[in-house]
Formats: C-alpha cells, sequence, structure tokens
C-alpha cells in the first residue's frame, strides 16, 4: 500500500452525515456562533443550552476548579438522564447525580465503547456530523462520536490550536500531510486540519496528500521557496506521514533550513503502521530534514472520542510533557478500580473534557501516562496487567449498559 491507501483504509469513506469545511467557519477573535439542527426536540434543546454556555466558557481566559466542577457535574446530569447506557452503567456503580458531587467522581467511560454502543445525548440521525475512529485495534470495528453540532469541537480546537501553535502569529503558509474532509468525511483529524489551515493558514497554504499519495515535488518547491524567501512555513500532519516524507526526502538527498518562524506538528504516533520509529529518533530526523529547533517539532495529542487536544511545547526532550486548556482536566487510574493512583506512579489516562457534552463527559483510555507539571507525560500504550484491567473496565461498562 502507498501512503493514502494506509491512511484511507484506516479512515472512513461512508456516507455518513457531514459538512465538509472549505472557509473558515468564524474568525477566533469573534464570538462561536452555535449552530444547531432546526428540528428541536426536547433533548435537543437541552443540549443546546449546555452547548450556548460550553462556548462562553471556552472564550474565557481561565476557570476555577470550582467553575470547571460546577459545569462539569451539570453535564454529567445532562448525560446521565439522556443517554441511557451511561445511566445504567453509573447506576451499577452507583454514581448517580444525587451523589456525584466531584468531578473526579464521574465514572470514567471506556473508549472502547463508542464501537459498541451509541453513546449520544440526542438521536444519532439529528446529529449534524460523526466522526470515526481508525478502527487500529479492531478491524473494522469502527468508534462512533456524534456531534449535533461541530460550533463547540471548532471553538475547542480553534482556541487551543491558536495559544498552543500560532503562538502570537495570525496567519502561517502551512502544507497538510493528510486527506482533506471530501476524501475523509468522517474523519476528526481531517477536520482538525481544516479547521487550522482554512482559520490561521495564508492564502498559499494548501494539501499536499490526495488521491494520488504524497505530493512530493510540490511540497519540495514550497519548501525551497520558503527557504529562499525567508517566509514562515508550517507542516501538519500525520506523524507517519511524516515518515513516508521523510524517506522521499532521503532518497533525493534533499534536506531544508526553513524560515524562524516555521514550525512542525505531528499527531497520532504509528499504531498500526507497518514500522514504529523510537519517538527520539523520529524527532532527530525531523529537526535535521527542516532545519529546525526540535522546540519548534510539536506533537499534538488527541483520538476521535475527545473534542479537545493536548499540546507540548516541543520535543527538545522526549517524552514531553502534554497540556490542555483549562475546559479538559486528567487524571491517572487503576482501569479496574477507576481509583486515582499514586503520585509518580504510571496510570492509565482518564480525561474529563467538557467539549464532550453529546456523549460522554469522562474517558478511559488505553494509554499508558504519568503526572507532570501541569500535565501528563505518555509511556505508550497499556500493556499486561494494565492492558487486562483495560479489557475488564469493557467488559463491566457493556454488561451494565446492555442490562
Amino acid at each position: 500500500m502507498n501512503l493514502i491507501e494506509v491512511i484511507l483504509a484506516q479512515g472512513s469513506l461512508s456516507k455518513e452525515r457531514h459538512t465538509c469545511v472549505s472557509a473558515p467557519l468564524f474568525a477566533v477573535s469573534r464570538p462561536a456562533i452555535l449552530k444547531w439542527p432546526s428540528c428541536m426536540t426536547q433533548e435537543i434543546s437541552a443540549s443546546a443550552l449546555i452547548a450556548s454556555e460550553l462556548l462562553k466558557f471556552i472564550a474565557r481566559p481561565k476557570a476555577s476548579d470550582e467553575e470547571f466542577n460546577r459545569l462539569a457535574l451539570r453535564i454529567f446530569a445532562h448525560q446521565f438522564q439522556n443517554n441511557l447506557p451511561f445511566q445504567r452503567f453509573c447506576q451499577g456503580r452507583g454514581k448517580t447525580p444525587r451523589v456525584v458531587s466531584n468531578w473526579t467522581d464521574i465514572p470514567a467511560v471506556p473508549i472502547n465503547a463508542f464501537k459498541d454502543l451509541t453513546l449520544s445525548c440526542v438521536p444519532p440521525e439529528s446529529c449534524t456530523r460523526t466522526f470515526m475512529t481508525s478502527g487500529t485495534t479492531r478491524g473494522e470495528v469502527k468508534g462512533r462520536h456524534y456531534h449535533p453540532t461541530v460550533s463547540v469541537y471548532d471553538a475547542s480546537m480553534l482556541r487551543n490550536f491558536e495559544h498552543h501553535f500560532m503562538q502570537g502569529n495570525r496567519q502561517l503558509r502551512m502544507g497538510i500531510l493528510f486527506p482533506d474532509e471530501v476524501l475523509m468525511p468522517n474523519s476528526s483529524l481531517a477536520h482538525y486540519l481544516a479547521l487550522a489551515m482554512g482559520n490561521f493558514g495564508s492564502p498559499e497554504s494548501t494539501y499536499y496528500l490526495d488521491e494520488q499519495g504524497l505530493r512530493v515535488d510540490a511540497l519540495c518547491a514550497a519548501l525551497a521557496q520558503a527557504q529562499a524567501s525567508g517566509e514562515p512555513f508550517a507542516l501538519l500532519g500525520a506523524s507517519y506521514s511524516f515518515v513516508h516524507l521523510m524517506d522521499a526526502l532521503a532518497a533525493r538527498k534533499l534536506s531544508f533550513k526553513l524560515p524562524q518562524g516555521s514550525r512542525l506538528l505531528d499527531t497520532g504516533g504509528f499504531k498500526g503502521q507497518s514500522r514504529a520509529i523510537p519517538m527520539e529518533a523520529f524527532y532527530a530526523q525531523m529537526s535535521e530534514t527542516f532545519g529546525l529547533d526540535r522546540d519548534q517539532c510539536l506533537n499534538m495529542y488527541g483520538m476521535t472520542e475527545l473534542s479537545t487536544q493536548f499540546y507540548d511545547a516541543g520535543n527538545r526532550t522526549v517524552p514531553s510533557i502534554k497540556r490542555g486548556p483549562h475546559w479538559i482536566r486528567s487524571r491517572l487510574v487503576d482501569p479496574e478500580t477507576g481509583l486515582e493512583v499514586s503520585p509518580g506512579e504510571r496510570g492509565i489516562l482518564a480525561h474529563t473534557d467538557l467539549a464532550n457534552f453529546n456523549s460522554v463527559v469522562t474517558i478511559l483510555t488505553e494509554d499508558v501516562g504519568v503526572a507532570a507539571e501541569g500535565g501528563f507525560v505518555l509511556h505508550g500504550r497499556a500493556q499486561g496487567a494494565q492492558a487486562k484491567g483495560c479489557s475488564l473496565a469493557v467488559d463491566e461498562f457493556l454488561k451494565s449498559a446492555q442490562s
């Protein structure tokens, strides 16, 4: 398989309801506009009120622990009432809105549950967008994350991206190493990158990966032009797209010295790929190939089951610390008990993402991490006993939700 075949095999070309982005949805400097289905049922109306409050919360510069907790509990109560599988799971654990008083006590739903059950507070057919997982862990079984409106997802992505990646720049010339939303309408990453380019990319920004594969000649010309002109250039895409690009450049004996202010962003890692590359070697090669300091080689950590992303501040040292905005918080837990591990111990990451207002506000990942200053450090996927604990957590959820 070539690169585009690999990516498309992991993505989806299904004809789910979707809205492709060809222009900026809204300027970041302006308040987000809530876009909602025209048919308003009671459930949709309740969700719309929460979404409206969320947009205001995201637009704030920061939030206190109390403010975060208050909104998290409101979303939890909404999901308990309108998301039946989640309600049954919570009841099985004795965690209802009557007894849960802190966001850390909201039951975390294993991400594999998105593959087996419909987790939505509104009828899926009323949703304007459905993002689907890549299917790398269970073949063709793909998780589905339903979004009644993408306004909250978009506001979350844009505010966070502006702070962590743009770093004070209003625009950058961008090259995207991933298919667009026409090719991958159900990919959250395709949507994420369309938002990035549509809202922060200069007019010369474009995609360098299409149905024909990686457009190496065109990208080499763009990189050479940026190098000669001194105009900063940003290259964004899947981690494995960078591997293919660097292999292609090495075969041509090419490297570049991109201008000051340029930066790179990779995401996704190497799960499901034919080969994995150690992080140290990967970022060393990126720095050497594009002539940038490793502080400008950023990584985004996200997933289809979340509506918010985490970023590091470059990869001079690896693994790097990942940090999120004020509307998402993380814990490190024992997957079987759901209890937090002791400080300094490795645990499974559980994220409470307020932007997940329609599905479940707290998810249990299969990623191992350790708490660090202001965030966490990733240590790969769960293995051994931790992986078994994640599987047991999935079994518990399915048995409770389907009872």
